[in-house]
């Protein structure tokens, strides 16, 4: 009598369980969605692109290593009367203060990329505002301009990397538009991805010393005016607040939202 009390017990303890992880299992895939959607609502993003009405964009370029290509990529913009926004490094600004005083003058917003091309995940807040304010104190020694935008080394963020940026009242950027110069792709195949998927509100990614982007700017730049676009600099082409930003980043005006 007693091994069969043992049993029954076993028993209804096996079942028990296995009742109360179907429970749980059910409780989960009903209310995961809402638990994803309050997350994904919560996420600090950087801007990646600007809801626009007309046909305006911005083209950037990140400067962190090389400046073989940066005059000429100035003497290019300007022969299409087009301003755009460089992101440069602070080892960059003060290894090339002569360059980054010509992009200023020629009209060209000089923006940080960081001081040091760090990995800001990896850093503290404390660490990332000290890091960002070396950066900026770099560049306007040489503009007179300090920085009001940022993009993060690397294209790397989570939450506590963007609020850190936005509590010093700067703006984090990113991008929708990848020419993807840097892996030496050809001029042809830079200027197909580019326009190809250029919309307005863009904001396209290129950099100051990749091989065959001064190559593919001319072209790009024709094809983008002859489309109708204005290309203007990011801190002309985001909105001022109140706005909101979706979960694809895009930027929109505040009573939009939702």
């Amino acid at each position: 009598m007693r091994k069969v009390k043992i049993f029954l017990l076993r028993r209804w303890y096996v079942i028990g369980g296995a009742a109360l992880l179907a429970a749980a299992a059910i409780f989960y895939v009903v209310n995961y969605p809402v638990s994803v959607s309050a997350a994904a609502a919560a996420r600090q993003l950087p801007i990646y692109s600007v809801e626009r009405s007309q046909k305006v964009c911005s083209i950037s370029f990140d400067a962190a290593w090389g400046n073989e290509d940066t005059q000429t990529l100035i003497d290019i913009l300007a022969q299409y009367d087009v301003k755009t926004t460089f992101f440069v490094v602070g080892d960059w600004a003060e290894k090339y203060p002569e360059s980054v005083k010509a992009l200023h003058d020629a009209g060209h917003e000089v923006m940080s990329h960081s001081n040091h091309h760090d990995h800001y995940n990896s850093l503290s807040t404390q660490q990332i505002i000290d890091d960002v304010t070396a950066s900026n104190q770099r560049i306007s020694a040489s503009t007179g301009v300090t920085p009001t935008l940022i993009r993060c080394p690397y294209g790397e963020y989570d939450d506590h990397v963007i609020a850190a940026i936005r509590s010093m009242g700067m703006e984090p950027i990113q991008w929708d538009v990848d020419s993807l110069d840097w892996k030496d792709y050809d001029a042809e195949t830079i200027c197909k991805r580019v326009t190809s998927k250029v919309q307005p509100g863009s904001i396209v990614l290129f950099h100051n010393a990749a091989l065959h982007t001064p190559e593919a700017l001319p072209t790009i730049l024709s094809c983008l005016i002859n489309d109708g676009y204005t290309v203007v600099p990011i801190s002309q082409l985001i909105l001022d607040p109140p706005y909101t930003i979706d979960h694809t980043g895009r930027q929109f005006p505040a009573e939009h939202a939702g």
